[in-house]
Formats: C-alpha cells, structure tokens, sequence
C-alpha cells in the first residue's frame, strides 16, 4: 500500500469514528434523507442556503464507516460553496467513485479533490460505492427540494 493510500485509509477511518457535523439542525432551509436499503445506511441531510450559498449543513443518522466518512467528508468540503458549486461536485465525486479508472481521473486529478480523494478508493470494492454515494445522492434530493427517499438501489 502507497503512502497515498495509507493517508487515505486514516481519513476515512477518521470521519467514520468521529464524523463531523453530526447533528440536527434547528431551522434548515432544505433537508433530505437517504437509505440504503441493502446494507441498512440512513442519513438525514440538513442543509441553510443563503443567497445561493451553503451557509451551513449537518448529518444525522446511522450507517458503516465508508457511508458515515463520505457524509462527514461532505459536511466539511460543502460549507461555503454554491448550489451550483456543490452540484459540480456531487459529479466529479460521482465519477470519481462510479467511473472506471483507467477512463477516469489521473491520479493528480484526483488529487485535486482534497479530503474527498480519500474516497476514491471505495470504486475497487463494488458493494461499498452506493455506501460512499448515498449522501451525495441526498444532497441533490435536498437541493432540488425534493421529498422523497434518496435511495441507492
């Protein structure tokens, strides 16, 4: 294992043990929840957006260490983005993950993701990418103000 992929692996371990964020919100202006339904994850999204910018955001719920670590991840990277900022990530994150990785990103590409690199290495297990993505998919749900399930089946 790389260096990289060391410093990866304590990231994700990190914001799966500790998340960030991890609360309810008292008043937000848009919010979501997703489920996996194959592995039992659920996440509640909150979301204040001001001006078109994400003021502020929160998690809450339960699930394994790569669904927890993406959500946390998400809180801290988010903050201070657009909508339209956050939409452009949910694809790159997406495709990062989804994407095959010969036709994806180079590695510095990816690099350039920040903290959400860590998560790049979740597309060489199959059965954890809808883990890694269901908040991502939350998220879209909650920007677009739409009330039903984000789901990742």
């Amino acid at each position: 294992m790389s260096d990289l992929d060391d410093l990866y692996q304590d990231i994700v371990l990190d914001h799966g043990n500790r998340p960030r964020n991890f609360r309810v919100m008292e008043a937000p202006d848009h919010e979501a929840e997703g489920y996996n339904p194959l592995c039992g994850d659920r996440i509640h999204l909150y979301l204040q957006v001001e001006d078109g910018v994400i003021a502020d955001l929160s998690i809450q719920g339960s699930g394994c260490a790569i669904s927890t670590a993406s959500a946390s991840l998400l809180t801290e990277v988010l903050r201070g983005k657009t909508e339209a900022e956050a939409r452009e990530l949910f694809d790159e994150v997406h495709t990062m993950i989804t994407g095959d990785p010969t036709a994806g990103r180079s590695d510095a590409e990816v690099e350039q993701l920040g903290k959400l690199a860590a998560l790049s290495g979740v597309r060489q297990f199959p059965a954890r990418v809808k883990c890694a993505t269901l908040v991502w998919h939350t998220l879209i749900k909650a920007l677009d103000g739409d009330e039903a399930h984000a789901r990742t089946e």
